[in-house]
């Protein structure tokens, strides 16, 4: 006997942080409806979905970090960009690379393109930085952005509070402020990191998951379930519209449909495209305008300090309360966007008779925003993958102005860590293509069906009714933010909407407990 339902409302293919949003939000408002996601991974953490930050032992952690992997489990890891070396190809514990097709002769590529597979997706492995867009990086047609962003935040649980108590921190927001400030309005100038993190009444610091996003409402929705090791290989399609999904319970391989008024696709901004296509459903821009933040990285030895007290340097789980964060906003004149991190030791070797005075160490990003390209995409050939599903190919090139970019990016970097303290170091490091992990654009959301994007300000696929889409892949513009807060808020626009025609349809399927197994 099958463990999925014969029926639901809404069809979410995905447990990432925006197909969390879908719950949550039709949780709240329409509690009757009958809501399934599916999960191609396992679960690893407990509750579901939460952030594997949180496991204290360092053991357990790295098993759910290995559980994360799909079937690129075992490959080489890199913890910290100092570990990174030219050319090669590494990936972060908890995720995995796509092993062919990330790069075409004589183009750039994606070459460290990686995915997570689990309950809860990226956001279990994520570092939980929620900056907002500014300038270019909005949305200029979605007149609520700021009231979706709003909701976001609540959803995530963002604060920016919960490293006050890092040494240090003050010191350097006014050491880059300095550096940064003149000139820029007030929002735009050095501040506070807004991060998915809060501290508990016990003083522990906890990183939210999807679990933060579904929020105690979902999980104690008798209406809604949660499939893990389920791979939907199709979107079924009858009449024009969206019916359902098809399933393969990967711990038996039988396969089923399970038929759905809605379905919302969040799977990530490569495999979103990649369910769409596998169904026949192939609008000219899906996996069109493919964008990655390329990423520059340096460190500086903060000077002129004292070692904190003892009781400032506490560990706190598995966080570490030395692990300020800084944030230097996006600028359209200065088109990339800085996170700056104290570090617990320094992402670059130093002498072995070289004591580091912890939180002393700074790690400087800047992720660039890409010059939006209409032939950067995501391709799938008849060839599968690893699930079944078809084989994806990049292509990807930097423009001449991305280049311009990069290069005023390690310049802006150093003399950023000059302003902090003593470079470490002889120069900047840019990372490999594709390691941000915030590939956008491949499901792009656009103001009127022009042909030049997917679906429409609420999310639903053009000319297929019924159908959603979610995830970075959504986001039309080019930014360097990081993306997750702007996917949830327009995974809200669009679960506002699933509820509203819910509500105006009339009857659910909740009171046939018959459809849920």
């Amino acid at each position: 006997m099958s463990r999925y339902p014969a029926g639901v409302d809404v069809a979410i293919v995905g447990s990432g942080p925006t197909g969390a949003a879908y719950a949550r939000i039709l949780s709240e408002r329409v509690p009757d409806a009958v809501v399934a996601m599916f999960e191609v991974g396992p679960t690893v953490s407990d509750p579901a979905g939460s952030h594997v930050k949180n496991i204290v032992d360092p053991d357990v952690r790295a098993a759910a970090q290995r559980r994360s992997e799909g079937p690129g489990a075992g490959q080489a890891k890199f913890d910290n960009p100092g570990a990174v070396k030219a050319g090669e190809r590494r990936a972060r514990p908890g995720t995995f690379l796509l092993a062919d097709g990330y790069q075409v002769e004589g183009e750039d590529g994606l070459p460290v393109a990686a995915f997570s597979s689990n309950v809860g997706g990226m956001a279990a492995h994520w570092t939980g930085a929620c900056p907002r867009p500014g300038g270019s990086e909005r949305i200029d047609f979605l007149p609520d952005l700021d009231e979706l962003l709003d909701e976001s935040d609540r959803l995530l649980g963002v604060t920016t509070d919960a490293f006050d108590a890092a040494p240090f921190t003050e010191l350097v927001r006014e050491r880059l402020a300095a550096a940064v400030d003149d000139g820029r309005p007030e929002k735009a100038r050095v501040q506070r990191m807004p991060l998915a993190v809060h501290r508990r009444e016990d003083g522990r610091l906890v990183w939210s998951g999807s679990d933060v996003v579904l929020g105690d409402v979902t999980r104690a929705n008798p209406n809604f379930s949660l499939y893990d090791d389920s791979l939907v290989t199709r979107v079924i399609v009858e009449d024009g519209r969206a019916a359902g999904v098809t399933v393969r319970d990967l711990s038996t391989g039988e396969t089923q449909e399970v038929r759905a008024r809605f379905v919302v696709v969040a799977a990530d901004a490569l495999r979103t495209p990649q369910v769409l296509w596998a169904s026949g459903i192939r609008p000219d821009a899906l996996g069109r305008t493919l964008n990655d933040q390329s990423q520059v990285v340096y460190a500086a030895r903060l000077r002129g300090i004292e070692p904190p007290a003892e009781d400032q340097v506490a560990a706190a789980g598995a966080l570490s309360e030395q692990s300020g964060v800084t944030w230097v906003p996006f600028a359209d004149d200065l088109p990339f966007h800085g996170q700056i991190m104290q570090l617990d030791a320094s992402p670059v070797p130093l002498a072995d008779d070289d004591p580091v005075i912890p939180g002393s160490i700074v790690g400087l990003g800047l992720f660039c925003a890409k010059d939006l390209q209409w032939d950067d995409r995501v391709e799938f050939t008849e060839d599968l993958d690893p699930y079944g599903m078809p084989a994806m190919r990049v292509r990807y090139r930097l423009t001449e102005r991305d280049r311009a970019v990069l290069e005023r990016a390690r310049e802006e970097i150093v003399r950023l860590a000059n302003a902090i303290g003593e470079p470490i170091g002889d120069r900047p490091f840019t990372m490999p293509l594709g390691a941000s992990l915030h590939y956008q654009g491949t499901t792009r959301m656009g103001e009127v069906d022009d042909g030049r994007s997917v679906c429409g300000p609420d999310s639903e696929v053009w000319g297929v009714p019924g159908l959603f889409v979610a995830g970075n892949g959504v986001i039309p513009t080019a930014t360097a933010c990081n993306p997750t807060l702007t996917a949830v808020a327009l995974a809200v626009r669009g679960a506002r909407r699933v509820a509203a025609e819910l509500d105006r349809r009339g009857p659910l399927l909740s009171s046939n407990s018959d459809i849920r197994v």
